[in-house]
Order: structure tokens, then C-alpha cells, then sequence
């Protein structure tokens, strides 16, 4: 981070808002506007609404108004195009210089499957809603595959400048302060892939969970592989292959899934517990379905993990089981055993069949 980033960047946290006026005098003592940006894990935020009503989740506003737009910002709701209606509770804002902007550009580098390697994007048109840019004006999008043996290259670095504008040819990138026909990098996302995590722990102990689903932190804390959908049919199942396969098939009934769960092919008793915990925490979640097919993974442990989990958990919604493969017959008896009231199928089909005629009931 530059001097000018350091100098003219400062965050607040959910706690100490009424301190904004003296963060302001300190970093910004001849400033007469200054942004103030609500910081959540989702892009949209300038077009975001909040929940108590106000418009936008960035503000430039007059110095002495930044404290009071930062009270409004944090602790509450901001709703935006990536959060869902749900939307996601600010609890921290930054405060920063209003830059004299003459043109926005966009430029990003990600990586690409076609081309197995880095891919540079590049637009000379704004940052804000690029994906939107992209589908109305396809042809303003700089596409440059990057070689990983070789590097950026001359000739690859020179198709996204003339790409951008001819006029940044002769200017200097690193520029850290805006003046006249100067660059300044205004604004930045970063993505960390969670399977760095072991190998890059400095990063990571920067991550907030406050902003992230707390199912799906729930779940890495158990060893699960979870993502959070928005639909009625919680799903269990053990391999990502058949998690795709029981998600399609409810589809094709008319049923909608709650969740990505794949539960793996080693999980164990208490795995399964916790799996159930997750499930049963989605209010939107109105049945819960089971779809496992033994390899590595046991079903009796999974019976046994069903029949705990029932004692730990309120279970106020119908439960469909299919069970195949490895010690299927224990897995079947513990079931039948338990007392529980549960929906035992043979096939899949009939299992997804069954889990959509239950929400109807």
C-alpha cells in the first residue's frame, strides 16, 4: 500500500462510529467532501439499498455529514444485487478522499479455464457494473490470455493499454497520487481461494465471518462442503457427483434446493450430527432429504448419525432417506429401530418425487 493509500484511508468498525469526526480532522484536516463506503462482501453497493431506508451503500458527502452517514450505515441491513433480499449487516465503513475523476476504467486479472492460465480484463469504459458492460457492449472488453511459462509480455501488456486508451501509453501506472492525466488505482477487490488457506494463514486470520452465511461457516468448521441456496429441499448426500445429480432431480420434479451438502466419503457420526444441525437451521427449509450411496462411506454410520442428530435437534420437518451401497442392511435396521418417523425409498427418483409431494402436504 502506497503513501497516499495510508494517508488518506481510514476505517471504522461497528463500535466507535462517534469517532469519525476526529478520524476525519486527523486524515482529511482540508477536506470538504470526503466517501464514505459501506464495507460488506458483495459487489453493488453504490446501487444498494439499506433496510432502514437509506439509498446507497457509498456516499460523498460534505465533511461534516460523514459521521452522521456513517451512523447510518453501520450495524444495519444493506441489500444489494449479490446478497439476495436477505442482504448483509454492515459493520464496518470506510472513509476516504473524493477523487476528481475524469474517466473510470476497469481492469482485472482472474483465472480462466479455457486458457488454463491467467486472463487479463480490461475495459476502458468504468468500473461499476461491468457485467452489465460486458453483455450490452461486448466489444469494449479487452480479453488477453496470459502465458504462465512466460509472463506478461510486451506485446501483451500493449494490447490492454491500446485497449484502454491511447493516451495511457506514455503514463505511469504506479502513479499514487491523482493529478493531471495520471493514474491512480481508485478502488480494488481481492479474492482468496479457501484452498490456500493452510499456505497463506497471514491472509486468512483477515477473515471477517461476520460476513460471510454462518451455515456455510458452520460447515467448514465441521469438515462439510456447503454452499447455501434458496430453496425448500435440504439435501444431504455424500459425493459431489451424486449432490448434482439428487439437485438436478429434484429440479426436474418441481422442487427447489436448499443447499449444496456433500458430507464426503469418510465423514463420521458426529459429521453427519452436525450436517443435520445445518439443515434444521434454514427455516426455509421445509424437508430434508438423505440420499446416500455407499463406497467408502458406511451407511450404518450415517443411520447412526440421523438417529444422534434427532436427539439433538428439534426435527420439525419430514425426513426421506435412501440408503445404498456399503453395510446398507445395518444402516436400514438402526433406522427402523430408532423409532423415528422417516421416508424410506429405493430409488432416487422416487426419492426427489416423494421430498417435493412433502412440501405440498
Amino acid at each position: 500500500m502506497g503513501k497516499w493509500q495510508k494517508q488518506q484511508l481510514r476505517r471504522l468498525n461497528i463500535h466507535e462510529y462517534q469517532g469519525a469526526e476526529k478520524a476525519l480532522q486527523e486524515v482529511f484536516p482540508n477536506q470538504s467532501e470526503v466517501v464514505v463506503k459501506s464495507q460488506i462482501l458483495a459487489a453493488g453497493r453504490g446501487l444498494g439499498t439499506f433496510k432502514n431506508g437509506l439509498q446507497g451503500g457509498v456516499h460523498v458527502v460534505k465533511t461534516e455529514h460523514a459521521e452522521d452517514i456513517a451512523g447510518k450505515m453501520l450495524g444495519q441491513t444493506l441489500v444489494t444485487k449479490q446478497t439476495g433480499l436477505q442482504g448483509r449487516v454492515v459493520s464496518k465503513v470506510y472513509l476516504a478522499e473524493k477523487l476528481s475523476l475524469v474517466n473510470e476504467m476497469y481492469f482485472a486479472i482472474t483465472l480462466d479455464r479455457k486458457s488454463a492460465g491467467p486472463l487479463i480484463i480490461s475495459c476502458k469504459k468504468g468500473g461499476t457494473s461491468i457485467e452489465d458492460l460486458a453483455e450490452e457492449h461486448p466489444e469494449l472488453i479487452i480479453k488477453v490470455p496470459i502465458v504462465v511459462f512466460t509472463g506478461i509480455t510486451d506485446e501483451d501488456a500493449t494490447k490492454v493499454v491500446d485497449g484502454l486508451s491511447p493516451k495511457v501509453a506514455d503514463r505511469n501506472a504506479s502513479i499514487e497520487r491523482e493529478e493531471a492525466n495520471q493514474l491512480v488505482a481508485a478502488d480494488a477487490k481481492l479474492n482468496f481461494d479457501d484452498n490456500a488457506a493452510f499456505r497463506q494463514k497471514e491472509i486468512f486470520t483477515l477473515r471477517d465471518p461476520t460476513q460471510e452465511d454462518p451455515r456455510e461457516v458452520a460447515a467448514a468448521k465441521a469438515d462439510l462442503n456447503y454452499i447455501g441456496l434458496d430453496g425448500e429441499i435440504g439435501c444431504m448426500v455424500n459425493g459431489a457427483g451424486l449432490a448434482m445429480a439428487t439437485m438436478d432431480i429434484i429440479k426436474l420434479h418441481g422442487g427447489t434446493p436448499a443447499n449444496f451438502l456433500d458430507v464426503g466419503g469418510n465423514a463420521s457420526e458426529n459429521q453427519v450430527v452436525e450436517a443435520f444441525k445445518i439443515l434444521t437451521s434454514d427455516n426455509k427449509v421445509k424437508v430434508i432429504l438423505v440420499n446416500i450411496f455407499g463406497g467408502i462411506m458406511k451407511c450404518d454410520v450415517i443411520a447412526s448419525g440421523i438417529v444422534n442428530a434427532a436427539k439433538q435437534v428439534q426435527l420439525k420437518v419430514p425426513v426421506i432417506v435412501r440408503l445404498e451401497g456399503t453395510n446398507v442392511d445395518q444402516g436400514k435396521r438402526i433406522l427402523k429401530e430408532s423409532g423415528m418417523t422417516l421416508i424410506t425409498v429405493e430409488e432416487l427418483d422416487d426419492s426427489a418425487k416423494k421430498a417435493v409431494k412433502a412440501i405440498s402436504n
